[in-house]
């Protein structure tokens, strides 16, 4: 795990006396992809906007690379890329002009080399110096990307960025958040899509009614999940029984189907046990980590 790149703790915003967001405490760490995960209006976006202030904080510290925000407003966001809701730009200008607009004001150099380098990391050689009313939705994302990152930002903060976007430009997309966190940038995305936080990050928290609940790495959902494998046999009933005798409990997924929790040096034992007992095993397949039951599981049912 990389050096700390953004450090939250207790940040907390009121709307007169209504809470929308309450003691909120995380860390992002260099390489990695941390995801927000919520349902709309759980605070996602609070936490983001408060963030990098385009809200005023109620309590709280916001530190970058160890700098309080407060402190150093101005450096401190100099290392932030992000794309809060949908990117703008000059519609009329091609996106090299948008682009160029942008390194103009920004506080670090940004070469031309530097622009090419991010067009091509972001696929958009082929269109930059068209102008932008042509681009596809897709493409948009793309360039906002290419904005957020030509200043080579320590955290880049995404705000639900794959809203809107095709199979294939949500595809593109987690490609380039891959390369870019590979590269030691951290990211910092929210999202209500459980498939898309599943995909894409290492790490995630979930936000519930304006309160941080959980926060787990995804390689522990994957591996706990891998415990558990799916047999296709015979007669349940019977499976069930021969399993119990050498103690390792089944559960019943429907007629033909039943589920346990082994470790995977466990398995031949339990082929071995029914085959010897003459029950067909038709199948064993490992069970697929999923997000999706484990928010379930962690929200007690509750719905994005």
């Amino acid at each position: 795990m990389g050096k700390s790149v953004l450090q939250i703790k207790n940040l907390s915003k009121n709307v007169g006396k209504k809470s929308i967001v309450r003691n909120i405490n995380f860390e992002v760490n260099q390489g990695e992809v941390f995801g927000l995960l919520g349902p709309n209006g759980a605070g996602k976006t609070t936490i983001i906007r408060a963030i990098v202030s385009l809200i005023s904080r109620s309590s709280g510290t916001v530190l970058i690379n160890g700098t309080d925000v407060s402190v150093d407003f101005k450096g401190t966001i100099s290392e932030v890329g992000a794309i809060i809701e949908n990117p703008e730009f000059y519609m009329y200008m091609s996106g090299w002009a948008n682009l160029q607009q942008f390194a103009r004001m920004s506080r670090k150099p940004i070469s031309e080399e530097r622009m090419n380098e991010i067009v091509s990391r972001v696929k958009l050689t082929d269109a930059i110096h068209q102008k932008v009313k042509t681009y596809s939705l897709g493409m948009r994302q793309r360039l906002g990307l290419a904005q957020a990152l030509v200043h080579q930002p320590s955290i880049l903060i995404l705000d639900e960025p794959t809203n809107g976007l095709d199979p294939q430009g949500m595809a593109e997309f987690r490609e380039i958040i891959r390369e870019v966190s590979a590269q030691g940038t951290a990211v910092l995305i929210s999202s209500h899509l459980l498939s898309e936080i599943q995909q894409i990050t290492d790490r995630f928290a979930i936000i519930e009614k304006g309160e941080l609940t959980h926060i787990e790495t995804m390689s522990d959902i994957m591996n706990e999940a891998h415990a558990k494998y799916l047999l296709k046999v015979s007669d349940v009933d019977e499976a069930i029984r021969l399993l119990a005798v050498i103690g390792v409990e089944a559960n019943v997924v429907d007629d033909r189907h039943l589920e346990v929790s082994i470790l995977e040096e466990q398995v031949p034992m339990v082929i071995k046990e029914l085959m010897v007992n003459e029950l067909d095993i038709f199948a064993v397949t490992a069970k697929i980590g999923s997000l999706e039951e484990r928010f379930f599981e962690l929200t007690e049912g509750g719905s994005l």
